[in-house]
């Protein structure tokens, strides 16, 4: 179970995930499995310095449903309720910028601040406290 408030995700959405897929594995060292997606592939990331060569963070192309997701690595942040956590968002001066929508079983949307920085906030099925 993942707690509240802990970042539990991490996406690179762009144009050419291929190509961006081929320059952090130069310079990073990454190592890259195929996560398919309708009629194309996004990349599950690696590292493969480290033993068990964990999944650590995804790199997905800007198409479909992930359009409107702005060109930068995005945390996902596990709120206890995205509905509630959006009307703060929103009353403190940020902006819902994509969602909330679905993600596997869970709901998710991206943010931004007041200061302009994204952030992703999901509202995980199989949360702790």
């Amino acid at each position: 179970m993942q707690a509240k408030g802990k970042i539990l995700w991490t996406d690179l959405t762009v144009e050419n995930a291929e190509q961006i897929k081929e320059f952090y594995g130069s310079v990073v060292g990454w190592t890259f499995s195929e996560q398919p997606v309708a009629d194309y592939v996004d990349y599950n990331v690696h590292n493969a310095l480290e033993p068990g060569d964990e999944c650590i963070a995804g790199i997905c192309h800007k198409k479909g449903s992930n359009a409107n997701i702005p060109s930068q690595w995005l945390n996902y942040v596990i709120v206890k309720n995205l509905r509630e956590s959006l009307e703060n968002c929103q009353k403190l001066g940020g902006k819902t910028m994509d969602g909330p929508r679905k993600m596997g079983k869970d709901m998710f949307a991206v943010i931004q601040d007041p200061a302009g920085a994204y952030l992703a906030l999901i509202e995980a099925t199989e949360t702790a406290n």
